[in-house]
């Protein structure tokens, strides 16, 4: 089976009849192992998630979604386009089902959202070859080629045909275009139709070789819901902070990723204070202060603090006219987590006993530790003593002594063994023996270290959780308060 598509010969006639007399141009086709099960079950998944074929696009919301033996009339919305001008009729084939989708793109001022009627077919008979067919057309609400926006090809349609041989078990996969009458094709058009075609070929033999997707994104809260609320605080900050940007670290990175965390923390929190005030957070290990800054901008009480000082704070910083450095007027402190458990270890000089916190905070406070490295196993062990609700997204590993180590891969089959996935286990499992009930979310951003561990619901009482047996039980915290010194004197990493 060769890699790449066969491109049609230049005037190869249709595969496909529009009855209307339209003329569908086919661009590339594709030898294929899969099967029509598989085929639909692939294009429902494209059609529900066009950023797996577009980076330009965020996703689909689903405005509709009939069979054909319903009446096909909705009422999407004031002026919305009837599908009796969107359905297409096919010499040999019945529309089975159709979804009406809204495609919206990551840079809403840049590209408008498009409408988009997507319909499923499948062929009346099986020809005598033994052949069925099976295609999927894809039809935007446009008049003109100049009302497509810049991500979606400048055609009035897309087909995407799966024709099956049951005898043989084989088949192929290709794409067709409908071009506009004043607006023919082009290399970019051309580019679009091998893309779209390799990436369906791609997911359909994945789909028949038994593929299952190992990480499932939104299980905590919606992507629409998210997704809006980055669009907002992206358009609303993002530019000013890349501009005065005085780290040595990438600017687009960190701002990016940090309004996609402080996107999620606003959803997550409307779920949790809907009916009560919000108790304000803390950001332990806050790096260069700039998710403290967006999220104090938006209007929520809080503060952070790490080791060592970054030059950024300066243009981070929220304090009154009276407020020094550390005390509880400044959004951003320098300070070491010394948890009170472990004072006991070592005397501390007046000076560095003036720069510690406890790890103790106001019943409810909400926790954050973003990439809080040594501090990131310590964080669900500081929510329990507090009884506060927190998030973690895990970076680079080091257990409870603050060295770096790499954890067990876990036992359960299926997991992976990488050295993050391990990391992610087992501070998941630190957080469930101290009674937490534990939720997983893939943050959207643009970091490979975005596994966000919730913890806002107990399974148990934080009052019979043993402490000092689980400190125990994950490897000790020896050593941690000398390495924690040792924090206020090294070089700050990117965060």
């Amino acid at each position: 089976m060769s890699s790449v598509p066969e491109p049609f010969a230049e005037g190869s006639p249709s595969l496909i009849i529009d009855v209307s007399g339209a003329t569908w141009t086919p661009l590339f086709r594709k030898k294929c192992s899969f099967d029509r099960g598989n085929f639909f079950k692939v294009m429902d998944n494209l059609i529900r998630n066009p950023n797996i074929n577009s980076s330009w696009l965020f996703r689909a919301d689903i405005l509709a979604e009939l069979d054909s033996a319903q009446d096909l009339t909705w009422d999407i919305e004031a002026g919305a386009t009837s599908p009796e001008s969107i359905v297409v009729q096919f010499t040999g084939f019945h529309l089975e089902k159709l979804l009406v989708r809204r495609l919206i793109p990551r840079n809403p001022q840049r590209d408008p959202p498009l409408d988009q009627t997507c319909l499923i077919y499948h062929s009346t008979g099986i020809d005598e070859t033994e052949t069925s067919s099976s295609m999927v057309v894809y039809k935007p609400h446009v008049s003109s080629h100049s009302d497509i926006p810049f991500y979606h090809p400048k055609v009035k349609g897309v087909a995407f045909l799966h024709q099956w041989n049951s005898k043989t078990d084989e088949g192929t996969v290709s794409i067709h275009y409908h071009f506009f009458d004043d607006y023919g094709s082009s290399e970019k058009l051309v580019r679009t139709g091998l893309h779209l075609v390799s990436t369906l070929h791609k997911h359909g033999e994945g789909a028949k070789a038994g593929y299952v997707k190992r990480v499932q994104h939104d299980t905590v809260i919606p992507q629409p819901t998210v997704q809006s609320t980055y669009s907002r605080l992206k358009k609303m900050y993002a530019r000013k902070l890349i501009e005065e940007w005085v780290e040595v670290t990438d600017p687009t990175k960190h701002c990016f990723e940090d309004l996609g965390i402080a996107a999620f923390l606003i959803e997550l929190w409307a779920q949790m204070y809907r009916d009560s005030p919000f108790p304000g957070f803390v950001d332990i290990g806050c790096g260069n202060g700039l998710l403290v800054h967006i999220l104090r901008q938006e209007g929520y009480s809080g503060w952070g603090f790490d080791a060592r000082r970054r030059k950024s704070w300066n243009n981070f910083t929220h304090r009154t006219d009276s407020a020094s450095e550390n005390d509880a007027g400044h959004s951003l402190r320098q300070l070491v987590l010394l948890p009170e458990i472990l004072q006991s270890q070592q005397k501390l000089d007046d000076e560095l006993a003036q720069r510690v916190h406890d790890g103790l905070f106001p019943k409810g406070t909400f926790i954050i530790s973003n990439h809080a490295d040594e501090l990131t196993p310590w964080t669900p062990i500081l929510a329990t003593i507090s009884d506060c609700p927190f998030i973690m997204i895990p970076c680079c590993s080091h257990d409870l002594s603050g060295a770096r180590f790499r954890a067990a891969a876990p036992k359960e089959k299926g997991k992976s063994a990488s050295a993050y996935s391990s990391l992610v286990e087992w501070v998941k499992q630190i957080a469930q023996d101290c009674g937490w009930e534990v939720e997983t979310e893939m943050l959207r951003i643009p970091s490979t270290r975005n596994t966000g561990i919730v913890g806002r619901h107990r399974s148990g009482s934080a009052d019979i959780v043993d402490i000092p047996a689980i400190l125990r039980k994950y490897g000790g915290t020896i050593g941690y308060v000398d390495n924690a010194i040792k924090l206020t004197k090294t070089t700050p990493r990117g965060h």
